[in-house]
């Protein structure tokens, strides 16, 4: 339950995505003063993240206590047999913090956690966030409207990012939506007066992905978003506040690996220019400059130009001259760099290379994911794998694997596993059968088929394993947390509150609290909704999470 006579909250966790030392190193006291204030005054340190530390998979394991195994998310994207969708708050089947509090009579407030539409019914008022249609559903139904008459506005996304805006425009953006974050929780935490707030914030995130060597737009992205906490903090005047992230982020190095053109080569992958699932190409973040905007939108006198170019491409690679066999020969003739600023991605896709899942044996589904598929019969709708060279394979492509080398000589892997050595739980079978882990995380990691294995990346920063955790309160002494693992967010919350932590929870109350008895909540029950919108695609694929 909440207290009506107050519009604070017992325990309030803010989000920051991506948040790690090495982000907080670079931005000065005076840019982020709540921040810092959090991280020094309290009980923090790193928070180590899970395979794959990507959001689509980490908030769940965040706000549920359990690893993917547990709760079936692994990635962006869900598969069906070679089909495939954005995932969705019913992709994740474990119940959140939030619904456990519900069952306990207590009251909250979620804004922008991703993951988490369409929301399920509990005490309390949550606005989704990432992965989220434009205009989603909300609970309790009717309440975006609401927000936005009281609040003068709410988005979930930056508006900016379809509309083909310069830098400043983009960056005024980000800002913008932060500001809606921030002012959206605070109405709704007076208008709930809940026991558990939870704020996220993506756009930390998301300018290090467009902007990542830009210092001034990034202390413009998180100074807004300090100030949203510290006004916020103000407003709630929590009992308790943890600080986490779902990972890190930070600068990588210069090789980016195939993991798909490995397995060709290897004679694992079969490839076709006319396989079911797209490949979202390394250019289809690169639109024709005047002619194409930053929503792949053509203008009037580009459009026919440019279908007519698709389709003769994609008869080309019909052909066998594929867009990389091209890009290649550009490359020799030095304009490869001229056609990635004047080429629109839609262009080059309509001629990309793909992996034809039905007929290869083993393949990378979708690089977030961090792991190879088997295509095991009986499994699979077309699988080529008998079971009984299933052992023997997965062997095979887990000692190359690990013995694999950059052509500079260094380890392109810190870890190849399978999938057992990570994950449990009832949703292992739905994860790939082997699991890697890049080399300090600076190797990039694509599942684009190009002509050869190793590369160029072409993002020059990526996620890191570790975030922070900061947990902050009244009676909870400043000291260095040691060994914290975002599965422990949820079991902490819970005890905060006096809730039974749940028998399936993966971690632990961190120890600024004594863990609450482990008690067993009802089995989720629900079933997966489509996704099916083009524009949380769009987007995915314009940050470079879809290829």
């Amino acid at each position: 339950m909440g207290d009506p006579s107050r519009s604070g909250v017992d325990v309030l966790v803010i989000g920051v995505d991506a948040l790690c030392h090495g982000v907080l190193s670079r931005l000065s006291p005076d840019t982020t003063p709540t921040i810092h204030r959090l991280v020094e005054a309290g009980a923090s340190g790193p928070l180590e993240s899970q395979l794959p530390p990507w959001t689509p998979s980490a908030w769940p394991s965040i706000y549920t206590g359990v690893n993917p195994g547990k709760h079936g998310v692994f990635g962006f994207l869900r598969f069906e047999g070679y089909d495939w969708d954005v995932v969705n708050a019913t992709d994740v089947r474990e119940h959140a913090v939030w619904e456990l509090l519900s069952d306990h009579g207590h009251r909250s407030v979620v804004v922008n956690v991703p993951v988490t539409h369409p929301p399920a019914a509990f005490d309390g008022a949550l606005i989704p966030g990432y992965t989220a249609p434009a205009d989603p559903a909300c609970h309790p139904e009717g309440l975006l409207s609401e927000v936005r008459d009281e609040i003068g506005g709410y988005r979930l996304y930056n508006e900016q990012l379809v509309e083909g805006a310069t830098r400043d425009q983009r960056v005024d953006g980000y800002e913008e939506v932060v500001g809606m974050r921030g002012r959206a929780f605070r109405y709704l935490l007076d208008r709930e007066r809940p026991a558990f707030g939870f704020l996220q914030f993506q756009q930390s995130d998301t300018v290090f992905h467009e902007f990542p060597d830009d210092d001034e737009a990034v202390e413009r992205v998180f100074r807004a978003i300090d100030e949203e906490i510290a006004e916020t903090l103000a407003v709630a005047d929590p009992d308790a506040t943890l600080l986490v992230s779902d990972h890190g982020i930070g600068p990588i190095g210069d090789v980016e690996f195939r993991p798909n053109a490995y397995l060709r080569d290897r004679g694992d992958v079969v490839t076709s220019a006319a396989a079911e699932k797209p490949s979202w190409s390394q250019l289809s973040r690169e639109r024709l400059r005047g002619g194409v905007d930053d929503g792949g939108e053509q203008g009037d006198d580009a459009s026919l130009p440019v279908a007519v170019a698709e389709r003769a491409l994609a008869a080309m690679a019909g052909l066998g001259l594929t867009s990389q066999r091209i890009g290649t020969v550009l490359a020799t003739l030095g304009l490869d760099d001229a056609v990635v600023r004047l080429v629109p991605g839609d262009l080059v896709r309509a001629g990309s290379e793909h992996v034809d899942f039905a007929a290869s044996r083993a393949y990378m589904r979708d690089r977030i994911e961090l792991g190879i598929r088997i295509n095991l019969a009986g499994r699979e709708p077309e699988g080529t794998v008998d079971p009984s060279e299933y052992r023997s394979l997965r062997e095979s492509l887990i000692g190359e694997l690990s013995d694999l080398r950059t052509p500079a000589g260094d380890a392109v892997f810190d870890d190849v596993l399978a999938r057992e050595e990570v994950y449990d739980g009832p949703y292992v079978e739905e994860a790939p059968d082997v699991l890697v882990v890049p080399r300090n995380f600076d190797v990039y990691l694509s599942s684009t088929v190009r002509d050869q294995p190793f590369g160029s990346p072409r993002e020059s920063w990526s996620h890191k394993l570790c975030g922070i955790v900061a947990v902050n309160g009244r009676e909870i002494p400043a000291s260095d947390l040691r060994g914290a693992h975002l599965y422990d967010v949820t079991p902490t919350v819970l005890s905060l509150l006096g809730v039974p932590v749940s028998d399936r929870m993966d971690g632990s109350a961190l120890p600024v609290v004594e863990e609450t008895e482990r008690a067993s909540p009802p089995p989720y029950e629900g079933d997966s909704e489509p996704t099916d919108d083009a524009a949380v695609e769009d987007r995915l694929s314009n940050l470079g999470y879809l290829e």
